[in-house]
């Protein structure tokens, strides 16, 4: 293990949550798309979990519903019990969003000098964040991706590292980190790509985040009545369901009605998207 990596206090967590989500609207018209459900807990909270394994403080910026993200990340301080980071941070960009460099910048404060391992809090997979920290040399700007060949703007990113020397030179304002770091880093052969097989959802359109979710009701990690109480089904807590489903996601407290029959479609708070 690369002896930097393994002194976790050597890196900070940072879980993207800022994006409107318009690809998936309606339903972030009813949340933040961070906060929509994925099996039994929101995306967010997935966010969160699977960073709590690599390292122990995670900030977590906002912009669009920016209240809603506060409000959940002041219930999960008080008591719910997952396995979190011990340190949560809110970073709240006001007037416009950042992003994905310039949230970093933003927070930079908070980093402290500090590396970061960087994650969308509107993605799920089943990637080792763990191991993509421990095979880093502390020194690279790296990303973890399920897309084969070589990194560009096109590819997915499960995860990424960002030096602390990359973050110093970062101009203030709006920008990507395509643009400001990956670009400059890739044309010059610096950039380390990690390739995974894992599955990978950015859950970015209706269509992603339903496959998303029936993928976690199929997988290991689906043994609540989340999951069992429908099988092929994700059926949120408190739900009512007297209708039939197939393949489709109803929200906590949502309903199904007798005679309903929901097929490869979400129900939520009174919505329903059909995904065809």
């Amino acid at each position: 293990m690369n002896q930097r990596v393994g002194m976790v206090d050597s890196l900070a967590g940072v879980a993207l949550a800022a994006g409107a989500g318009t690809r998936l609207r309606p339903l972030t018209y009813l949340r933040p798309k961070p906060l929509c459900p994925l099996g039994d807990q929101t995306l967010l909270d997935f966010a969160l979990a699977t960073l709590a394994t690599v390292v122990p403080g995670v900030a977590v910026n906002a912009h669009h519903g920016a209240d809603g993200i506060k409000a959940h990340l002041d219930q999960l301080a008080v008591g719910m019990a997952r396995a979190l980071p011990s340190e949560l941070h809110l970073s709240h960009e006001r007037g416009q969003a950042l992003g994905t460099a310039g949230a970093l910048v933003h927070m930079r404060r908070w980093l402290a000098g500090r590396d970061a391992l960087v994650v969308n809090a509107d993605t799920w997979h089943g990637a080792d964040l763990r191991a993509f920290a421990e095979s880093w040399d502390g020194r690279s700007a790296s990303v973890l991706t399920t897309t084969p060949g070589a990194f560009g703007p096109g590819s997915t990113v499960v995860a990424s590292l960002v030096p602390a020397e990359a973050l110093a030179r970062m101009p203030q304002g709006t920008s990507g980190l395509w643009e400001v770091l990956w670009r400059q880093e890739v044309a010059e052969g610096r950039l380390v790509a990690r390739h995974t097989t894992a599955e990978f959802h950015d859950c970015g359109t209706p269509a992603s985040y339903l496959a998303a979710n029936l993928a976690w009701a199929s997988g290991p990690g689906a043994r609540s009545p989340v999951a069992t109480s429908h099988p092929g089904s994700v059926v949120g807590e408190g739900a009512v369901v007297e209708g039939r489903l197939e393949g489709s996601v109803v929200w906590p407290g949502a309903t199904v009605g007798a005679t309903e029959y929901l097929r490869h479609a979400i129900r939520a708070d009174g919505t329903t998207v059909l995904v065809r």
